[in-house]
């Protein structure tokens, strides 16, 4: 009885939160910009239809709403197998079947992925619905499914490898955390590495760009900010999107600087090669290098607040959740729920720093190109192309933004042009 008690609590405090926030996004203005850019460049009214506008609004609250759901979705799902008694059920059957720790350990991972990808599915449903009834995305329902399957089975293998070595710790004497993250900092170094060359092509076609002389002006800028590579990518993602985008990742020999063939088809070369130029930037100034260093630090923090939330929560609740013991298996859903909630928590200071970053990439890229003549018309067609919000809330900038707003773009763009 106390533990549908507790579960309905925590199902009432979700709906009462989802309400708030349906009435913050519907609330706030949308595209609504300074009175000093009313009427200029800057001001979505002048470069959006009417009916853009309008779709922009009303998309524009939904997707905010679908965000701010999500992380506390994920939660209620692992307390549900905390609270209902699952994930200890699932511990002690597969127990009683005398398999070996090393084949129960990967199905009980297995089963707790599952249940949250399952569960989690519909909110992905609805974003992807709204997405496609708006024209942003045009992927096919199988081909969006495929990349969720493909998802799944990559976050799978990783949550396994990295469960592994936490329950290996946690059985042991000593800082477990601390160990944990000096094997996490190698960790986070190979995945930078591998990730170009091995992961993004489990989800899109990659080939070398089809445009010669583009390619050739865009390596020459490359080379103009010191950074030395042979070739240009151009992934296919016009099945799946009209939005564009374009990026440098990589490190070493796993170096890439790709194009959305989206971005090629929409914008023209001016635009183009100052979008490279911003992404040239972010490699020239090291972003990838600290964003690296970034993630340890940032995870040396997490690690220490999350162990010592871990073990309080023991402490008060794992009597009642049936944890036996801080390595006990059937912890698995508070280890993922206390890694969740940090990482949304945290959102606002990691989100502060990436647009510092995007913000210091426009400026390099304005400079390497010498003007910022195709930029105001570069934002106003990307925006178009998604329906952005040019001048999102407050809590959107804090805890989704990881740019600056369009509107913080063009007035920026405005200022380098009147600086030259």
């Amino acid at each position: 009885m106390r533990i549908r008690s507790a579960l309905a609590r925590y199902v009432l405090l979700f709906s009462v939160y989802a309400i708030l926030m349906a009435a913050y996004v519907w609330c706030t203005s949308s595209n609504d910009v300074p009175d000093a850019y009313k009427g200029t460049a800057v001001d979505p009214a002048t470069f959006y239809t009417p009916e853009q506008l309008h779709d922009s609004e009303r998309l524009n609250a939904l997707r905010n709403w679908i965000f701010f759901m999500s992380g506390p979705w994920e939660w209620l799902i692992y307390l549900a197998l905390l609270t209902s008694g699952i994930a200890r059920k699932w511990k002690e059957g597969l127990e009683r079947t005398k398999l070996l720790l090393a084949i129960r350990f990967p199905i009980y991972v297995f089963l707790v992925s599952l249940f949250t990808f399952v569960l989690y599915l519909p909110l992905r449903i609805f974003s992807y619905a709204l997405s496609k009834s708006y024209g942003i995305t045009t992927q096919p329902a199988s081909g969006w499914m495929r990349d969720k399957l493909v998802e799944f089975g990559v976050s799978y293998i990783t949550y396994l490898l990295v469960t592994a070595v936490l329950f290996w710790l946690l059985s042991r004497r000593g800082r477990w955390w601390l160990k944990l993250w000096l094997i996490s900092i190698p960790f986070t170094l190979f995945t930078m590495y591998i990730q170009p060359v091995v992961i993004d092509p489990l989800y899109n076609q990659f080939s070398r760009l089809t445009n010669p002389e583009l390619e050739r002006q865009i390596l020459s800028l490359a080379a103009d900010a010191g950074i030395h590579a042979d070739r240009v990518y151009e992934v296919a993602m016009s099945a799946k999107t009209n939005a564009m985008n374009a990026y440098v990742t990589g490190i070493g020999p796993s170096l890439r600087i790709v194009l959305w063939d989206t971005t090629l088809q929409k914008l023209n070369e001016p635009e183009i090669l100052l979008i490279m130029a911003h992404e040239i930037g972010h490699y020239a100034m090291h972003h990838l290098e600290w964003s690296a260093v970034g993630a340890v630090a940032s995870s040396l923090v997490m690690l220490r607040l999350g162990a010592w939330l871990y073990e309080w929560l023991l402490r008060r609740r794992g009597e009642r959740w049936g944890i036996r013991s801080r390595s006990d298996l059937a912890a698995l859903p508070l280890l993922l729920l206390l890694l969740s909630v940090l990482s949304f928590v945290s959102l606002p200071i990691t989100n502060a720093v990436s647009r510092q970053a995007e913000a210091a990439a426009d400026r390099y890229g304005m400079r390497l190109i010498g003007n910022a003549d195709a930029a105001i018309p570069m934002y106003q067609g990307m925006a178009v192309a998604s329906l952005s919000d040019v001048n999102p809330p407050l809590l959107v900038r804090w805890f989704r933004d990881t740019h600056p707003s369009d509107m913080e773009r063009m007035a920026d763009a405005l200022r380098f042009n009147e600086q030259r």
